[in-house]
């Protein structure tokens, strides 16, 4: 089962390289990664395209916002399950797209979420 993980991004070089290495450092193997960013003026491009032979679209160009850059994302998804990892969030460990696909595998479920946990 592909799962598909799309970070929305703009102005986000504090964060975005966390971010990136928690999506490639899960345990579960197939997962298109894409990445879509709203012509950042940081050096958002530079850290994402140090990783680029790992994630399978980097688009960066204006969009209207977050939820644009979502939807963008979505349409450009071959997966059959989508997830959105904003790009200053990461993964609590490296299980959590494992565990994701076992309960779509073991539940007859439509959607899955988990709890948050906020830090600065």
């Amino acid at each position: 089962m592909k799962v598909s993980i799309i970070t929305p991004s703009f102005n986000s070089e504090k964060t975005i390289e966390e971010t990136i290495k928690s999506v490639l450092g899960q345990s579960f193997e197939d997962i298109e990664y894409i990445i879509i960013d709203g012509a950042s003026k940081d050096r958002t491009l530079e850290i994402v395209n140090k990783y680029k032979d790992k994630i399978s679209k980097i688009i960066s160009e204006p969009d209207k916002g977050i939820y644009d850059a979502m939807n963008k994302g979505i349409k450009l998804a071959s997966g059959e399950i989508v997830g959105i990892l904003n790009s200053d969030d990461l993964y609590a460990d490296d299980k959590v797209i494992e565990e994701v696909v076992k309960t779509f595998e073991n539940y007859n479920v439509d959607c899955v979420w988990g709890d948050l946990v906020y830090f600065k």
